[in-house]
């Protein structure tokens, strides 16, 4: 079931918001949000079923659920004056009053169509960038709108999992082509990138698509915008921004059409595609699913890297979050994974990504760094490198780097699966600065994100017990108890060997206080 409000329809199959048939891009626990109230309409939810829908019951503050509520009536043309969308009940919950009609969700295909489909979605990934359309015929416009798509094509060039069309058979449909099903055949592309670049006042806007070429559906549109003086800024800004949904939208997409086919008979990257929606839930059962798609995936294609790649972090995750008993068979195993990755591709970013995090589990920041360097160095897009190299600075206690680091991660993937990684190692680096208000409000965002684990929970823990937040405290510790029951202060320890000692004694003080 789906369901059209206004001009927005809501399909929680699809787990996306589009207006006017362009999807709306919301943070997953805004969406998620959103579905409960809509498929409530009508009703008054409680703030505490709000809580069990979004964060599965886990300890939030009110704060942040009028957060997503925010989110989530901006998403809607709504505010909280008018609330003619999203209502608030003071004290009790909320209420979705705006009209709603039920409307048939996405059709299944039939197994005739899921055939035809699985077989344009074999192989990796390709994806053609057309020149832009200028919406005016100006000499300068018209220079940017091969510009901008040309330095596009050389940065996602670095991506080792995406095939990109060269500029030379791309560019042959001239600027601003719009015959995508032309495009995409030609040149074989599963997904077409367009573009139009228009004049606004002092300045130029450029809105951007991303097209399925199979179903012409957009998965991603933005758009962006600069004064004339601010048009390098723009240019790098576009590209980053790209790589960064590109990084998100595409993988989701082949997860889910490789999904539509029993497992035996995806291909080696269909089967990658589907590890990967399964190595970001970072549980144990999905690790589990997602080293089996990618043992699948190195069966049917031996010499395939990134699938090394993803063992590599499965196995960095069962050691890192306790899913193995033998943490030290687990570490080598990510560390033997990443070294085959980086022997039969040494230039993947991933592959270096993997072997870096490798010397995280055996207490060699220094080595990690130097791996992690290299990944962003071969990708310069790449957020979650960025990220990794952030955590590693942590640990040493090199705080400009860590800032450095946190912010281009951020910047580059606002909305990464690795979020409360980010927003963790930010907290860690505050207590380190002795300002625990501030780690204890960063550890609380971190502890909200999707895929937030029990250890997350523990700097949080350490973070508000230091503030002397200590009703929050003891809501976390609660938590912490209920999803990990023998955890301890050394898995906390385990996990993040700060060579900072100062922090390191408070933070060991403060959850043995707390009863680890």
């Amino acid at each position: 079931m789906a369901w059209k409000f206004g001009d927005f329809h809501l399909d929680p199959d699809l787990f996306q918001l589009a207006r006017r048939g362009v999807a709306v891009p919301l943070e997953p626990q805004v969406l998620a949000l959103l579905i409960h109230l809509v498929r409530n309409h009508g009703r008054m939810v409680s703030k505490d079923e709000v809580v069990q829908a979004v964060w599965q019951g886990r300890a939030v503050s009110d704060a942040s659920i009028s957060s997503r509520i925010r989110s989530a009536r901006q998403a809607v043309d709504d505010d909280g004056a008018r609330q003619k969308v999203i209502q608030t009940a003071h004290g009790r919950g909320f209420r979705f009053v705006a009209e709603v009609t039920t409307s048939a969700p996405a059709r299944a295909a039939s197994r005739a169509e899921t055939n035809g489909l699985l077989e344009q979605f074999r192989g990796r990934p390709s994806i053609a960038i057309l020149p832009f359309r200028p919406l005016v015929a100006e000499s300068d416009l018209a220079v940017l709108a091969e510009a901008i798509p040309h330095e596009i094509i050389e940065a996602l060039s670095r991506l080792r999992w995406l095939a990109v069309i060269a500029r030379g058979s791309s560019f042959r449909f001239g600027v601003g082509a719009n015959d995508v099903d032309l495009v995409a055949t030609a040149l074989s592309a599963r997904y077409v990138l367009t573009g139009i670049i228009e004049r606004r006042g002092t300045g130029l806007a450029v809105t951007l698509e991303l097209l399925e070429s199979g179903s012409r559906q957009v998965l991603w549109a933005d758009r962006l915008e600069s004064t004339l003086d601010g048009m390098d800024e723009l240019r790098t800004r576009i590209v980053a921004h790209l790589v960064a949904a590109l990084e998100a939208h595409i993988p989701f997409n082949e997860a889910r059409v490789a999904r539509l086919n029993r497992l035996e008979d995806l291909d080696a990257w269909a089967n990658y595609h589907v590890g990967l929606r399964h190595l970001y839930r970072f549980t144990e059962a999905d690790t589990k699913q997602a080293r089996a798609c990618f043992e699948r995936a190195i069966t049917s294609e031996p010499a395939f890297a990134r699938a090394h790649a993803g063992l590599s972090f499965t196995s960095f995750l069962a050691a890192f979050l306790r899913f193995d008993s033998d943490r030290a068979a687990a570490a080598r195993v990510a560390r033997q994974h990443a070294e085959r990755a980086l022997e039969l591709d040494a230039l993947d970013p991933f592959a270096n990504f993997t072997m870096g995090r490798s010397f995280w589990l055996t207490d060699q920041p220094d080595v990690a760094a130097g791996w992690l360097s290299r990944a962003t160095t071969l990708n310069p897009n790449y957020a979650q490198g960025f990220y990794a190299s952030a955590f590693t600075a942590m640990l040493i206690g090199d705080a400009g780097t860590t800032i450095g680091a946190l912010e281009t991660s951020l910047h580059l993937s606002p909305l990464d699966p690795l979020l409360y990684g980010v927003h963790g190692v930010r907290a860690q680096l505050l207590m380190q600065q002795e300002d625990y208000e501030a780690a204890a409000t960063w550890a609380d965002r971190a502890v909200m994100q999707p895929g937030a684990h029990y250890l997350m929970g523990m700097i949080a823990l350490a973070a508000n017990g230091l503030a002397g937040r200590h009703e929050r405290a003891g809501r976390l510790r609660q938590d912490i108890r209920n999803r990990k029951t023998d955890a301890t202060k050394a898995d906390y320890f385990t996990a993040f060997p700060t060579r900072h000692a100062a922090s390191r004694t408070r933070i060991a003080a403060e959850l043995a206080k707390q009863g680890f």
